[in-house]
């Protein structure tokens, strides 16, 4: 079995940064009216969100500069461009243009992945 790296303190701070950020939003959503409430509720969902992703990153990719592999990771910038043009063909007019700024960047994003790859193994 392959031994992996302990993760740095860095990765359980953020971890553990994101776990007390929902607890804390949870408790604001409970005890705090209404538009803030709603607010602190949104707020905990997205940091238990986050809270889930940062876990499955750091414990797929161990060791340092995640970062790096994740910007040079052709699958999964293949991914978030398939999934920003199908949120492009999918919206309003409203809001078409951060959309299509995110399909730009995403685009971007797997060009380099991609030349990246093609650099590294050529």
């Amino acid at each position: 079995m392959d031994e992996r790296p302990p993760w740095s303190r860095r990765r359980r701070r953020t971890l553990i940064g994101l776990a007390v950020g929902g607890l804390a939003f949870v408790v604001g959503a409970i005890v705090l009216p209404d538009e803030i409430g709603i607010t602190c509720a949104f707020l905990a969902a997205l940091c238990g969100f986050l809270l889930v992703v940062a876990t499955v990153i750091f414990g797929a990719i161990p060791g340092p500069d995640t970062f790096g592999t994740l910007l040079r990771s052709s699958p999964v910038a293949g991914a978030v461009l398939v999934v920003t043009v199908l949120l492009v063909l999918s919206t309003d007019d409203e809001l078409r243009w951060l959309w299509l700024l995110a399909a730009a960047a995403a685009a971007a994003w797997t060009a380099f992945a991609v030349w990246e790859a093609r650099r590294s193994s050529g």
